[in-house]
């Protein structure tokens, strides 16, 4: 083999190790996880998620939450590595569908902020590159919690349980990543009994704000969520956009009307911080 024809082929596996990078995982059920029992009297506490949320999540007048990082006190980290054990000792598979939802929410986002305050001060949790594999990305693909013996990573979370479970395209405005770009982390938990008004105003909050959909010259620019999710909200762009006029209020209801395709997608990967590091 020549060295030109060496090169090209690192090239290719190059490509074939970043591109997943860009793109989003499948949704691919571990089947372990969907077992629940639906007679279950089992009620979750997340009080003390609620607590940290309502501490150091300030709402922005951009309709952006950012998380006071920089504000976590020592016993507060401690509290919150102390929820996050509590959920990783439920007997998850004990629990009825109802009360499984917000476990996992909530479990991902507690992960999400405690992976980000281990390795804070960064510019992006894209920075934070403990992930498995040579061209990995980020902190998704670590193990970062052992839940009934199981070693679970985010992706596992949002991709392995989340998604194919509840099939439910809400669940993208649930689960937060820490980027400015993403649906806001919000100022409560989600619970058994909040989660379906949780989900609705999520999903209201963030199709209306301008990193969700907008329209430019009467162009429809999203969120690049609706590209690396597409197969979530129908498959191709009439599908997002059923989805976003299913949400969509005021201005932005009356703009896409007419409507037939996507112009183009973005999205901020920078740290949803108070403070920029």
């Amino acid at each position: 083999m020549s060295f030109l024809t060496r090169v090209a082929a690192l090239l290719v596996v190059v490509a074939v190790w970043i591109m997943p990078a860009g793109a989003a995982p499948k949704a691919a059920l571990w089947d372990v996880w969907a077992a629940h029992d639906p007679a279950s009297a089992i009620t979750m506490d997340h009080a003390g998620w609620d607590r940290f949320l309502g501490q150091y999540v300030r709402p922005g007048s951009d309709g952006v939450n950012r998380v006071a990082y920089d504000e976590v006190t020592t016993a507060d980290r401690k509290a919150l590595d102390g929820y996050i054990d509590a959920l990783a000792a439920v007997p998850v598979r004990s629990l009825s569908q109802a009360e499984q939802l917000p476990l996992w929410v909530n479990l991902y986002n507690a992960l999400t902020v405690r992976v980000v305050l281990e390795h804070y001060p960064v510019a992006s949790i894209r920075d934070i590159d403990i992930s498995p594999g040579f061209f990995a990305d980020g902190p998704w693909g670590k193990k970062l919690v052992t839940v009934e013996g199981e070693a679970v990573s985010l992706d596992d979370i949002e991709h392995r349980i989340l998604r194919p479970i509840w099939s439910d395209p809400r669940i993208h405005y649930a689960v937060n990543c820490a980027s400015l770009g993403c649906p806001n982390l919000h100022t409560r938990a989600m619970t058994a009994e909040n989660a379906e008004a949780f989900l609705e105003e999520a999903a209201i909050a963030f199709i209306n704000h301008p990193r969700g959909a907008r329209i430019e010259d009467g162009k429809l620019y999203v969120s690049s969520i609706y590209d690396w999710f597409d197969v979530d909200f129908g498959g191709n762009d009439a599908g997002v956009i059923a989805h976003l006029k299913a949400y969509a209020q005021g201005e932005l209801a009356g703009a896409l009307t007419g409507i037939s395709r996507i112009a183009d997608d973005s999205y901020d990967w920078r740290l949803n911080g108070t403070v920029s590091p």
